[in-house]
């Protein structure tokens, strides 16, 4: 174990960085259009999206977010009120369309911006598609008091269950294109499952079964498939989330944050790194999606790092880490998070609140991480001068915050979280209009409405999708037998079968979608969890956090591979990086299934104690992990860092003797490193700038 003198870091290649380019205020002009820009630019590069798709897409937007405030604020617009099942038809009528608008049947999952399509505009059998579709969400519609009055359900006209089976069809279709064809393939495999389910060989799989026809009429006429509990939250709730996150963006939140972060950060060691992760992390807040922010974000964050001394696997491992993290953070968080409203009963404010704690312990691990490499590699921050300043930051950047602040306090105090979006987004578009510095014309609102109906139509399609799994598994009743056989299985090994759910949740997130693997596990594990005495929503965050680890674990780590393209560097060496430095990510689910006052499901002194002995307990692990004692400034040998490490786990456990026990490991460690602060060997200089240059090489 040696420590590095500041002088003797110094001269072991000390770097200085450079910010990516003048600070400047947060609300400038540059800053502002950048994501109008680069929606223009992705428009223009989409030879679908001609004049007319256009403005049909515009069109269904706006019509999509009448339709959902109308329903939302109670509006009965021409004294109609309209019911639940007639809404979510004419939701899906609305954004689905988009999808076969702006994605083509062929290399769908690639980009919105490119196809096969040689002709320009949509081709023929896409238009088909869509007109098909609308006709038949227009006709469930119109009778969608008959549907529930006469159970057709079950029982339905001819008409009926022949348009089911075609919007079935064509629901599976959007979903193929949306998130590609692993999920296509399982929902349709789960929607068909009723067919056999009492033939199944497994006793935990068997049901009831259903012929063709009354399964097409369950999923499409149903009110626990296409039309479930995922797209009932996506109407009440989640589309106006998703809004206010685009608006945000394109108001220049974007931008604020990633001025604001240069100048809380940038001139600290390792500070470019330190500012990726606070303006990746208010990104991927915004956006909901780690691979969209790694795209959007990388090519300003990554090359900036570099400069500064960062290794490019480090660099984009760095980025694929924080924009992970944008799903798991308050207050806006994923679209996972507002299906858990509806799955676990209770309103997304006691979501909010049950999820802080863990995501601050997530960026904390690496923020430190990333000062431990910064201090190994001697790195300095970027000169004061060349830095926005905060208190110009945050007096440029009022609305941005006053929006989040608004939001938060009319999420606590207003009796319906659902319309509070709509009331933000209001604000945040009066400010942008008739602020004087801030250009916000036609362009403006043209590129942001399109960002809105790309999001919206890709999110509804995914989750009307989804919805499948949850109909195949309710209508057979497995989904209520599974858990109770699941426990019978393990007994009441608590730990075996939260092992068993984070592998099944890691699998599935590697080919879903965090929202597709979450459904299906919360009809399927969550129960089985809660019935040993976990808390509901720790083990709904559990899920959700598991489910997210697959973007930057490999084999798979999309937002990972996606960094490691823009940083040039090997997909694999970023994925361990990401790994490292997302360690707190995998570990932190246990301690707060095992401790829930870590999700603030206790009193205000347990939730104080937890999160205190859980920051220590990051420290702990982020410094193992890093093989770098923050604060002590010293190396940690492999037999302290797994003590380190063990110890940092136990604290988790706080409130048990094994709290103390781990805190009494960790605090000797530390007491350890610091007696042996000035042991060092005469050739530590040369061994650390031999070091220094190789990290830097690769």
């Amino acid at each position: 174990m040696t420590s590095i003198s500041p002088e003797r870091r110094s001269a072991a290649t000390t770097r200085r960085e450079q910010p990516e380019a003048p600070g400047m205020p947060a609300m400038s002009e540059g800053e502002e259009s950048t994501e109008t820009r680069r929606v223009l630019d992705a428009v223009r590069r989409n030879p679908r999206l001609t004049l007319p798709w256009t403005v049909v897409v515009t069109g269904l937007t706006l019509a999509g977010i009448l339709l959902t405030m109308n329903q939302v604020f109670f509006w009965n617009i021409g004294g109609l009120a309209v019911l639940t099942n007639a809404f979510l038809y004419l939701l899906i009528a609305c954004f689905i369309p988009i999808v076969f608008i702006m994605w083509p049947a062929r290399g769908a999952r690639s980009a919105p911006t490119a196809g096969e399509d040689a002709a320009p505009g949509v081709p023929w059998y896409d238009v088909l598609v869509l007109a098909v579709f609308l006709a038949c969400c227009l006709w469930f519609a119109y009778h969608g008091v008959d549907i529930q009055e006469y159970g057709w359900e079950f029982v339905a006209p001819t008409t009926a269950t022949v348009l089911s089976f075609v919007l079935w069809g064509i629901v599976l279709e959007a979903l193929r294109r949306a998130a590609g064809w692993i999920v296509a393939v399982l929902a349709l495999a789960f929607s068909l499952y009723p067919m056999v389910a009492d033939v199944i060989p497994m006793g935990l799989l068997q049901g009831i079964s259903y012929d063709l026809p009354t399964i097409a009429q369950i999923h499409v006429m149903g009110a626990e498939s296409i039309l479930g509990l995922p797209l009932q939250t996506a109407g009440s709730i989640l589309v106006g989330f998703l809004l206010f996150g685009v608006v945000l963006q394109h108001t220049g939140g974007a931008g604020f944050f990633h001025g604001l972060s240069m100048a809380l950060f940038g001139r600290y060691r390792g500070g470019s790194a330190k500012v990726t992760v606070a303006s990746s992390a208010a990104m991927g807040m915004m956006s909901g999606s780690a691979v969209s922010n790694v795209l959007t974000t990388g090519p300003m964050t990554i090359p900036a790092m570099k400069r500064s001394g960062f290794s490019a696997r480090m660099a984009g491992g760095i980025e694929a880490t924080a924009s992970s993290g944008g799903s798991i953070t308050p207050p806006i968080m994923g679209t996972a998070a507002f299906l858990m409203v509806s799955f676990v009963g209770v309103p997304y404010t006691e979501v909010l609140i049950a999820a802080t704690i863990p995501a601050v312990l997530y960026f904390l691990g690496i923020f430190l991480q990333i000062d431990g490499y910064a201090a190994q590699q001697g790195l300095t921050g970027t000169p004061r001068e060349r830095l926005p300043r905060l208190g110009a930051s945050l007096l440029a950047g009022w609305p941005y915050l006053g929006a989040l602040a608004l939001l938060t306090v009319l999420l606590f105090t207003s009796g319906s979280e659902s319309q509070v979006p709509f009331w933000v987004v209001g604000v945040l578009l009066a400010i942008a209009v008739v602020t004087p510095g801030l250009r916000f014309g036609p362009q403006e609102w043209l590129a942001m409405v399109l960002d809105v109906g790309r999001t919206l139509g890709q999110i509804i399609a995914i989750i009307a999708g989804v919805g499948l799994f949850l109909g195949g598994l309710s209508a057979t009743g497995v989904a209520l037998s599974l858990s109770r056989d699941l426990v019978a299985v393990v007994g009441d090994n608590l730990l075996l079968i939260l092992i068993a759910s984070a592998l099944v949740c890691f699998i599935l997130g590697m080919g879903l979608t965090i929202s597709a693997a979450y459904v299906f596990l919360a009809i399927v594990m969550v129960p089985a969890v809660t019935a040993l005495g976990v808390d509901p929503i720790a083990a709904h965050l559990f899920v959700i956090y598991w489910a997210s680890v697959s973007y930057i674990t490999p084999p798979v780590g999309l937002a990972a591979f996606a960094a490691a393209g823009i940083a040039r560097s090997s997909p694999m060496a970023t994925c361990i990086s990401a790994m490292k430095l997302g360690a707190v990510k995998y570990v932190v689910p246990f301690g707060f299934v095992l401790n829930p006052a870590l999700v603030a499901q206790a009193g205000f002194g347990d939730v104080a104690l937890a999160l205190l002995a859980g920051l220590v307990a990051v420290y702990a692990l982020a410094c193992a992990i890093g093989g770098w004692l923050v604060g002590v400034e010293a190396h940690v040998s492999v037999p302290l860092r797994v003590l380190l490490g063990a110890g940092g786990f136990l604290l988790f456990l706080s409130g048990s003797i094994w709290a103390l026990v781990g805190l009494a490991v960790v605090a000797g460690v530390v007491g350890v490193a610091w007696a042996g602060r000035g042991r060092q060997e005469d050739d530590t200089p040369q061994d650390a700038a031999a070091e220094a240059a190789a990290e830097g090489a690769r």
